[in-house]
């Protein structure tokens, strides 16, 4: 079985991500889909509100007969990777600039671990300049995020503001 870890903040989860899990399932029989847990970030949704929409919005894209799973962690990628017998981490890349970031992370968890590769796919050109960061500042902008997001997250995302 070829296991994959996705990991990232999905804070909020776009459909850039979505998109990268759904073609993943084709490389890999299982992607854990992992959020990471950093202590001094002032996330928008709680890790356990991004648990609940990652396991909602991954009920409705189409995963073939690969298993996905979320999962939160902190530490080390690397070390959590080996945890999970995982073979591949999978990093999204949209940009130049992303590839640089991504390189450096990569080529340090292939120091770290060598048998654990990373595979770094393009986003479909839809989602090629959509980020989590983009999509929170457009949202209290103002903006519409139809196309950007699930329609589940941004009706959270609208909960979460009136309540607040």
């Amino acid at each position: 079985m070829r296991r994959a870890i996705y990991p990232g903040s999905f804070d909020p989860v776009t459909n850039g991500h979505l998109d990268i899990i759904e073609r993943g399932c084709k490389l890999f029989d299982e992607i854990i889909v992992s959020i990471l847990v950093h202590p001094e970030k002032q996330p928008f949704f709680t890790i356990e509100e991004r648990r609940g929409m990652l396991a909602e919005v991954l009920k409705q894209i189409d995963k073939g007969s690969c298993h996905v799973r979320v999962d939160s962690f902190q530490g080390l990628l690397v070390h959590y990777a080996l945890a999970q017998q995982a073979d591949a981490i999978v990093r999204g890349i949209r940009a130049i600039s992303d590839y640089e970031y991504e390189l450096q992370m990569a080529l340090m968890n292939r120091r770290l671990e060598p048998s654990i590769e990373t595979v770094f796919m393009m986003p479909a050109e839809t989602y090629s300049y959509v980020s989590s960061r983009l999509v929170k500042e457009v949202f209290q902008l103002g903006g519409r995020l139809q196309g950007l997001v699930p329609s589940i997250v941004e009706e959270r995302m609208k909960e979460k503001v009136s309540n607040a």
